[in-house]
């Protein structure tokens, strides 16, 4: 039976698994194990993840609240909905994604919030079926590596995370 339950420290070792088949997926490099736990042994303030499980991790959904502005109610942004192969096309992807609207409800959300790759058509009707709206009137943006530095002013020593 699938349960949706939150990512708990003991979970680490299959979710590295797990976010190891993501970045393949994906076609980006896969950082190395200890990375993938550092990282979410420090998990920043505000994100979750809640893993879909059988007798393993089948897959994951990592978000965080936003705060939308003064008199706004607050909603969530899916940053990943990702379901191991072997189990894609048994309705893991929607039970995390159910999960996370009835999270978003119990908190007093108001919405989710996510990007999509606009090449992936067989995703954009998976979120299509359940409702979701394409927001043509929205461009996703990115700043990072040489790009955050410069806007920042930060030096090369603060890139790095050094002071």
């Amino acid at each position: 039976m699938l349960k949706i339950r939150p990512f708990a420290p003991d979970d680490i070792p299959q979710l590295v698994l797990l976010l190891q088949e993501m970045q393949r997926h994906y076609g980006v490099p896969v950082p190395a194990a200890d990375a993938i736990r550092a990282s979410l042994n420090a998990l920043p303030a505000g994100a979750g993840i809640l893993l879909a499980e059988t007798d393993a991790i089948m897959g994951f959904v990592a978000f965080s609240s936003l705060y939308p502005g003064p008199g706004l109610k607050p909603g969530l942004f899916m940053k990943e909905l990702f379901v191991s192969e072997r189990a894609r096309g048994q309705g893991v992807g929607k039970a995390l994604l159910r999960a996370l609207a009835r999270l978003a409800l119990e908190r007093g959300f108001a919405r989710i919030d996510w990007t999509a790759d606009r090449r992936n058509e067989r995703l954009q009707r998976f979120y299509a079926e359940l409702g979701a709206q394409a927001q043509e009137d929205r461009v996703f943006f990115r700043l990072s590596a040489d790009a955050l530095v410069e806007v920042a002013g930060a030096t090369l020593e603060q890139r790095a995370g050094g002071s």
